[in-house]
């Protein structure tokens, strides 16, 4: 038996803290056997200053130890081993004691005497556990991006809970919804959760479904046979081919028509693919990721969307913050953006003015970290320009009141602003905020880009009339 829960881990190093010395020395024999690499220590002091010297898995301690006591090396463990799994022993066990060597970090608690097999079988458990915590922490290291391309800036808890929802789900196979207002950052996340995959490195293969029509939509992602229609002169893969072993993100899942989403939904069931024009299934081998700034769950109640596909894709959501709601990560943004078009622009760092960064974090950011990267790059572009180190922020500046709805409000009541006049001036300030670039500026007002084409045709015109 003894054989069969011993993990024969010949790397794994054990610290035994106990006085008494026959079974300390059964305790040396007894994990030596089973391979383990183990020290000794009769009293706390000892066992302390061993662990200034070594790397350690597991600590065996005994609560009853003379001079200090096995409560208060516990207490001390984790400055010198933070990563061992301390397990509890005693022959005057009460469950208070068990419960305070709990809430003090232990991993378990065994009475004397104890089998041979209860020692081992909870060393191994001990060991399972480090190795998942250690497994996590490097998922987590992976999911920020430490050492790649991806990276996830911020500290904030809101933030945070994200990144261990990325680690936790990254090794599996389960399909991820994220959602989240727009400029949140919701293909940031899923190029991380693949990063931190076993899939990481296999194809990552994004794509908007509401920048394509429908009927080229299938086509690009289904693929589709030659002569399928007008235009398909030859055989062509569609993203879940191409993407074989790796991940598919469709971003704007939301938009997909009803007359699609069934093929959609047979992808996650049975991960297989039927191109257009074809009869032949094809087996595809994909993890899907999915994004939304819209409400699914209200969709499906209004009938827009179909239910069983909703479940299909919500197996695991992640939600991701709105700037407003995580403001102390603003200046950690604002650095690495910083950091990021000083570099691209190949100049020195402007420096970010406190006034402007207090200005920045009372802001509500409604383009989210978008918004925040474009006054960035702005700032970085003005400075490169000009010749203050600060000049980039100078401005009246800060972008922040340009967008400030409060000062937009203030200015349409003191110049008797019609409705459509104070949507006109807001669309104008946004668009001027991007730079007009018309797709970043429709997300940030949370509109289609044929919708804003047509308002700026509508107050064309408008200027045309008033002109004559």
């Amino acid at each position: 038996m003894a054989d069969e829960v011993a993990t024969a881990e010949s790397t794994a190093k054990v610290l035994v803290i106990e006085d008494d010395e026959v079974l300390r020395q059964l305790l040396i024999d007894v994990l030596s056997d089973q391979e383990y690499h183990v020290e000794a220590a009769e009293t706390g002091e000892d066992g302390l200053r061993t662990m200034e010297q070594d790397v350690f898995d597991i600590i065996l301690l005994d609560i009853n130890l003379p001079g200090m006591d096995g409560m208060d090396v516990l207490r001390l463990a984790p400055a010198r081993q933070p990563d061992a799994q301390v397990v509890m022993m005693t022959a005057f066990g009460t469950v208070d004691t068990a419960v305070e060597a709990m809430k003090q970090g232990a991993f378990d608690y065994i009475n004397k005497p104890f089998s041979t097999d209860e020692l081992l079988l909870t060393i191994t458990r001990a060991i399972e556990e480090q190795d998942l915590r250690r497994e996590v922490a490097r998922l987590r290291q992976r999911a920020r991006g430490v050492g790649g391309d991806i990276q996830i800036v911020g500290k904030s808890p809101a933030l945070e809970r994200v990144v261990d929802l990325i680690a936790r789900v990254a090794p599996s196979r389960a399909t991820v919804l994220i959602t989240g207002e727009t400029g949140t950052g919701k293909e940031l996340v899923a190029r991380a959760v693949h990063a931190a995959s076993t899939r990481h490195n296999k194809p990552f293969m994004p794509i908007n479904c509401a920048a394509i029509p429908d009927n080229l939509l299938e086509s690009e992602l289904f693929g589709h046979m030659k002569g399928a229609f007008t235009g398909a002169i030859q055989n062509k893969k569609g993203l879940f081919e191409e993407a074989s072993g790796g991940t598919v993100f469709l971003d704007e899942i939301s938009t997909m028509s009803m007359s699609l989403q069934p093929k959609l939904l047979r992808v996650l069931q049975e991960y297989v693919i039927m191109r257009v024009g074809g009869r032949q299934p094809i087996p595809v081998n994909i993890r899907l990721i999915a994004a939304t700034n819209q409400d699914l769950k209200k969709r499906v109640a209004e009938g827009q969307y179909r239910e069983d596909l909703f479940y299909r894709l919500n197996v695991f959501p992640i939600e991701v913050p709105p700037l407003r709601e995580r403001k102390e990560d603003i200046p950690l943004l604002s650095n690495f953006f910083l950091q990021k078009y000083a570099e691209l622009y190949t100049i020195d760092p402007p420096k970010l003015p406190a006034r402007t960064l207090d200005r920045m974090i009372g802001y509500e950011w409604p383009g989210n970290v978008r918004e925040l990267e474009n006054f960035i790059e702005r700032a970085v572009v003005l400075h490169a320009s000009g010749g203050s180190a600060t000049v980039g922020f100078e401005l009246p500046a800060d972008e922040t009141e340009t967008g400030d709805s409060s000062n937009i409000l203030d200015e349409a009541q003191s110049k008797k602003w019609t409705f459509e006049d104070l949507e006109r001036e807001y669309i104008f300030r946004v668009l001027e905020s991007v730079r007009w670039k018309k797709t970043e500026a429709a997300e940030i007002l949370g509109i289609d880009r044929r919708t804003l084409y047509r308002k700026l045709k509508r107050y064309e015109t408008e200027g045309a009339r008033t002109a004559e």
